[in-house]
Parts: structure tokens; C-alpha cells; sequence
């Protein structure tokens, strides 16, 4: 009865304790990846002032994962897709190839994979 007990104590708690984390951390992190893209078409929503669903494509994260390159079009678009920059801090989007923000965290190398 003795070993048992402590094979439950020092082995199979500490185990248990360790899936737990583990879950927490990257079940968290799974989690707001989602919540991610949600964000984003949210802030080019209102940036764009529409309601229209966005497809969202080549989501890069940039400025160690405070920022996003992408493109994005409209659903019901025929036509291609634009690039942007989401500021995840300050949630906001920037449209503006040509702008300083822009050019400063995604380079046309960050599209050519």
C-alpha cells in the first residue's frame, strides 16, 4: 500500500499537474489565433466602413507577433486582393502601401514564399 502511494504522489500527480499546463498554454494560444483573424476583419471592417464579410489571405505576423501583414478582398469581390498592416497594440489598420508603417513591417518578400 506504501508504494503505491507514493507512486501516486511522485510520479502520477506530477505527470498530471504537467498535461495541465501544457493544455492551458497551448490550448490558450490556439484560441487566440482565432480570435485573431476575428480582429482583424473587424478593424478593416471599420476601416473600410462596411459590413461586408472579408476574406482574409498570407496572414504574416510581424514586429515580433505585435503586428499582421495580409491581404484582404471582399467575399463577393471579383476582384483581387489588397494588402494591409493590423497594429495588434493599438488595433488599428493601415491600407496605405505607400505609408512609412507599412513599408517598414511588410516588404513584398513577406508575400513571396
Amino acid at each position: 500500500m506504501t508504494n503505491s502511494r507514493g507512486l501516486v504522489l511522485q510520479v502520477i500527480i506530477p505527470m498530471l499537474a504537467l498535461l495541465l499546463v501544457v493544455v492551458l498554454i497551448f490550448g490558450g494560444q490556439a484560441l487566440s489565433g482565432n480570435h485573431s483573424d476575428d480582429d482583424i476583419k473587424q478593424a478593416l471592417a471599420k476601416t473600410l466602413d462596411t459590413s461586408e464579410e472579408l476574406e482574409l489571405k498570407f496572414l504574416q505576423e510581424v514586429e515580433y507577433g505585435y503586428g499582421v501583414c495580409g491581404l484582404y478582398k471582399p467575399a463577393s469581390s471579383r476582384q483581387g486582393y489588397a494588402s494591409f498592416f493590423y497594429d495588434k497594440v493599438n488595433d488599428k489598420v493601415v491600407l496605405d502601401i505607400d505609408s512609412r508603417q507599412f513599408t517598414t513591417n511588410c516588404g513584398l518578400s513577406s508575400f513571396c514564399d
